[in-house]
This record gives structure tokens, C-alpha cells and sequence, in this order.
């Protein structure tokens, strides 16, 4: 591992390691005027209301003005959003979010007319409307989408209402934001040999993968503690989360929230329970390997800041962000040279953000803008950091051919299918390096690599997925979600998913607090769905040939020009069964008795 004894300021960053943020505003001042230049656009767009029904070529010219619009907005809402994630302490750029925020709030009531008015107009009407324009015949998918949710359509004034509260409505997850990332501060912790390392939600994780035992026991107690402190405060802000979920979802008569978060994107519900299911069935192959882990690390007990330590010493290995760049381009040439050359692109073009400064936010993303995708890393020179730079140029690769390839109405595509090419990047990689080594020591580290991305992003993130939906539920029940009862949920959890070779620390009971998915609902599921998807999609790559490249890149070119169910259908593989879940949790099993015989 890579240790960093000090986080730079911003300033201090190397500009050749920053994104390039210029390529949507050369400067701040420059976004003012272009942000000044958009107040016009939410009289406009409410020039159409009521009008919305009146004939087919005033609805056709509705639609268009809401792509122009969105073209115009990309920019202009993304440049604050960026420029807060370098360093979420910097007041201007909290003030630059403060008057987006405001200005989406004006710009949601101006247009929250569209979807009573689309759903208003009848059936035979929209008909004719197709008949008297062709034009509207390209957003034919985008009208069935907007009324297939005619019965969750409240009225005028309510819309006008809801809108109005949206601002409001984000405010648990900017205080959590604000509160975890820019004011929270952890104290140092000390290794072995009594040496002080800083922790931050940057390099936590890197020092929960540090060899030294007492350093990472030590950052765990330093991160847990800190948390442990404001745990009221931090219920408060989940609880309130919860709560405005369970409103919104009440106010438009789904059934639960679940309904009211995967109905928009065409999920049947069916397919998040399936998942729980799944995994719940299959979690003697997580205690099998949790007994492995104990086993190989020679400890009588295993601790939660054991879990993420390298079972082996050849694990700890440098890699620059140069390497992992190489090895990432390599993998990848299994898509073809199109892809290939559009990734040296990024790469040669600042799309991403690497290292880690002073305030800047933790963990990792990549912001689909027109422009070209935005990348945020947290780069720590290992192995971990290379199979982060493969995850997040999935997701920017799939934004960059989903714009290129689709109208701006079809070019964002939905959550569900936004962990596929991600994940499948990953295991392409992985694939990849062992292709690349026959050195039985080496194959055991990149296979406990690999076993590990099954145990964080499928078994984890249905742990998120499954404290999610007790929360929820717990909340529809009108129980409250005090700090003692999330934490008893949480721990529960843990023990059960874990299993008995593995010692529940009480600190993990908090954990939590520090997750900031559980403030985009019912979100996490889909980290793990997409995962047994990926699975699936990269042997069909790697066994398939041109055909299976070709449905693939197909795939990566749909945005939301079908429902997600189908767009993988194209791909090949079908999540509307649980087939590839259990089919990706018994490569786990398989994962497991290679690194047993292995070691």
C-alpha cells in the first residue's frame, strides 16, 4: 500500500493529475454569465402550460424546447456540482450549489405542468397527434414512459406543491453532505511502531487494507468513535431521509416507496426481492470464505478491520496511476478499437480527477456530461485503485455512447442498467491480469481480489439493499428510526451476513452513518444486480466473439431508448429471473475452492 503522510490543498495538486474542468467553463466567471444567461428558461418552458394538449405541433414543439433545454443546462448544472467535489470546504462553490439548487427548484415549478397535461390528453387524441406530426414519432417511447405513471399523477396545484418542495426535500441528504465530508474530522491513528497516519474518507479504506494490524484496528476505532459521537444527530439526518421518501411515495399512492423508487425505472419489484433471496441462500459460501480469510491470516479472530486486509503479503502491491492506466487499456481491447481509442482519449484529455486534496469529496463517480464524462477518483496506488479507474471508465464509456449514439431525450440512461459496464470493465480486468501470470502465489492474490468484489458488491450491497428496505419499512409502520434502533438493525445484519467466523465489532454497528447511498433511495440494489449482470455479459465477451462484442457495445449505445429489462435482453442475459445472480454467487463458490486448493 501506498501511504500518504499529508493531504495536499487543491492548490498544491498537479494540474496534469486534475479533470479538465475548463471544457465546460474556462472559469468561475464565465459560469456566472453562463448561469445568468439560463434565468430565461423557466418563463419560457412555462409559456406551454395548458397548452400541452392544444395540437401536435405545439406538443412537438414543447419536446423540442426540453431537449434544447436540457443541451443548454448540462454545463451549466455540472460546473458547480464538480467544482464543490474538489474541495466541498470552498464557500463559493457552496454558494454557486446554493443558487442551482434554487434555480432547479424555480425551474421544477415552471415545468411541473408537463406531466398532469401529457396524461390529460387522451389516448385517441395522441394517436392523431402521431398522425398530424411525424416528428413526434421520436418521442413516442418518452410520452408512453411519462403516462405510463398516469395513476400517480396528482393535480395541478398538488405538482405545483411538490415542486415547490424541492429544495426543501434535499435537504437531509446536503446536511449529511456537508456534515460528513467537509465538517467531520477524524483523529490520527497510530500503527505499530507508534507512527501517526491521518484518516480521512479518502484514504480510509487504504488503511483498512494496510498489512500493519494496529493501524488498521486503530483508523477503524478513529473512524467508528467519531461517528459513534454525533449518532443522534446522524439519525436525525437518515430518519428524515426515510421520511421523505415514504411522503413522496404516499402523496403519489404507490403502494411503499420500494414501488415509488423502481416504478419510474421500469424495475418490477419482484426483481429486488429475488435479490435478497438470492443472496440469503447462499451465504454459506460468504461464511466459507470468511473462514478461508481467518484461516490464511493465522488469526484466532477475525475482526470487522480484519476483512478488508490482503490474505496474502504479495497482495500489498504498488501500482502508479500510469500502470493502471496501461493495464486498463489493454484489457479492454476485447471490445474493439473504436472503444479503445475513445479511452486513450480520456485518459490523454483530463477526464478525471485522480489523487485525493484537502476537502475534496471521498470515494469515487463519473458525471455523464455532453461535453465528455467527468471522473472522480480517490487514486491510492494499488490494486484496489486499478479496479476503480476500470469501474468508473465503464460508466463514463457507457455516457459517452449512449450521447454519442442516442437523441438527447434517450441519452441518460437509468439507474438499473448503470452498474453493468462498470462491473463488467472489472471483471474483464481481472480476467486479464490472470490471463497474464501462471505464478500459482500471484493467481491467489488477483482470485482473493476477485473474491472480494463478490463480497463488497454483491453480498454488501444487498446488506445495504436489505437495511434499506427495514428502514423503509419500519417507516411506512410509523416505528421511528431512533439511533439504538439503527444500530441494532445495522448489527443484525452484519452478524447475519458474516457469519460466525467473524467478530461483530460493536463500533460496526455504526456504520451507517458514514454510507451516503442510503440518501439516493433505493439505490444500492442495483450495485449488486448489476454485478451478477456483469458477470454474466463478460463471459459471454470473452467466450462469444465478435457477436457477443457487438450485442454488448449495443447495449452501451441504448441509453434509455428501451426499458432496462430489455437493453440487457440485447446484451444477453436476462434479469427478470433470478438465473444470474445465482448463477454469479456459485463463480463465488467455485472462486472459493480455487484459492483454498491455491493456497
Amino acid at each position: 500500500m501506498a501511504e500518504k503522510t499529508k493531504i495536499v490543498i487543491r492548490s498544491e495538486r498537479d494540474p496534469a493529475t486534475c479533470w479538465s474542468i475548463e471544457d465546460l467553463f474556462p472559469s468561475d466567471e464565465a459560469w456566472e454569465a453562463g448561469f445568468e444567461a439560463c434565468q430565461d428558461i423557466p418563463g419560457k418552458a412555462a409559456a406551454y402550460r395548458g397548452r400541452l394538449g392544444e395540437s401536435a405541433k405545439t406538443l412537438l414543439e414543447f419536446l423540442e424546447f426540453s431537449e434544447r433545454m436540457e443541451e443548454r443546462l448540462d454545463p451549466v448544472f455540472s460546473y458547480p456540482m464538480l467544482r464543490h467535489d474538489e474541495d466541498t470546504a470552498n464557500p463559493e462553490h457552496q454558494a454557486m450549489q446554493g443558487r442551482l439548487r434554487s434555480f432547479m427548484v424555480k425551474l421544477g415549478s415552471a415545468t411541473a405542468f408537463e406531466g398532469p397535461e401529457l396524461n390529460a390528453i387522451p389516448d385517441g387524441t395522441l394517436e392523431q397527434f402521431y398522425r398530424d406530426e411525424p416528428g413526434l414519432e421520436k418521442y413516442r417511447r418518452y410520452l408512453t414512459r411519462a403516462r405510463r405513471g398516469k395513476d400517480h399523477i396528482l393535480s395541478q396545484p398538488e405538482e405545483d406543491l411538490l415542486a415547490a418542495l424541492g429544495q426543501v426535500s434535499q435537504g437531509p441528504s446536503s446536511i449529511f453532505n456537508a456534515f460528513s465530508d467537509a465538517d467531520m474530522k477524524f483523529p490520527a491513528a497510530d500503527d505499530s511502531e507508534g507512527a501517526a497516519h491521518p484518516v480521512t474518507h479518502g484514504n480510509y479504506l487504504s488503511l483498512m487494507t494496510s498489512p500493519d494490524r494496529t493501524l488498521r484496528k486503530n483508523a477503524f476505532m478513529s473512524l467508528y468513535h467519531t461517528y459513534g459521537g454525533f449518532k443522534n444527530g446522524l439519525a436525525a439526518m437518515l430518519n428524515a431521509e426515510v421520511q421523505k421518501n415514504v411522503f413522496q411515495a404516499r402523496a403519489r399512492k404507490y403502494d411503499s416507496a420500494l414501488q415509488s423508487a423502481l416504478f419510474p425505472s421500469e424495475i418490477p419489484e419482484s426483481v429486488y426481492h429475488n435479490l435478497l433471496e438470492a443472496v440469503h441462500q447462499n451465504l454459506d459460501k460468504m461464511y466459507r470464505y470468511m473462514a478461508l480469510r481467518k484461516k490464511a491470516m493465522g488469526l484466532s479472530e477475525l475482526h470487522m478491520y480484519d476483512i478488508y486486509a490482503p490474505m496474502l503479503p504479495e497482495a500489498d502491491k504498488y501500482i502508479g496511476f500510469d500502470e493502471a492506466k496501461e493495464y486498463v487499456l489493454e484489457a479492454t481491447k476485447v471490445y474493439g478499437e473504436e472503444y479503445n481509442s475513445v479511452l486513450r482519449s480520456a485518459f490523454d484529455g483530463r477526464w478525471m480527477d485522480v489523487y485525493e486534496n484537502e476537502g475534496k469529496r471521498s470515494g469515487a463517480y463519473s458525471s455523464g456530461c455532453r461535453v465528455h464524462p467527468f471522473v472522480l477518483l480517490n487514486h491510492n496506488d494499488d490494486l484496489d485503485s486499478a479496479f476503480t479507474l476500470a469501474h468508473e471508465m465503464g460508466h463514463a464509456m457507457h455516457s459517452y455512447l449512449s450521447t454519442k449514439n442516442q437523441p438527447t431525450v434517450y441519452s441518460n440512461y437509468v439507474l438499473f442498467v448503470a452498474e453493468v459496464a462498470s462491473t463488467c470493465n472489472e471483471a474483464i480486468l481481472m480476467r486479464y491480469l490472470l490471463g497474464k501470470t501462471d505464478d500459482k502465489r500471484q493467481r491467489a492474490v488477483l482470485i482473493n481480489h476477485f473474491l472480494e468484489q463478490f463480497r463488497t458488491t454483491l453480498y454488501r450491497q444487498t446488506m445495504f439493499a436489505e437495511f434499506e428496505l427495514k428502514t423503509h419499512t419500519l417507516a411506512e409502520r410509523g416505528e421511528a428510526l431512533t439511533a439504538k434502533k439503527l444500530c441494532e438493525i445495522y448489527a443484525d445484519l452484519n452478524r447475519l451476513y458474516y457469519g460466525p467466523d467473524v467478530v461483530v465489532d460493536a463500533e460496526i454497528a455504526m456504520e451507517w452513518a458514514r454510507i451516503p447511498h442510503f440518501y439516493r433511495r433505493f439505490y444500492v440494489y442495483q450495485y449488486a444486480t448489476g454485478f451478477s449482470a456483469a458477470m454474466a455479459l463478460s463471459n459471454r465477451i470473452l467466450t462469444g466473439g465478435e457477436d457477443a462484442v457487438r450485442d454488448y457495445l449495443k447495449f452501451l449505445s441504448g441509453g434509455c431508448s428501451t426499458d432496462p429489462v430489455s437493453l440487457l435482453k440485447i446484451a444477453g442475459v436476462d434479469m427478470s429471473t433470478p438465473k444470474p445472480v445465482n448463477e454469479a454467487l456459485a463463480t463465488f463458490g467455485e472462486l472459493i475452492d480455487e484459492l483454498a486448493n491455491l493456497l
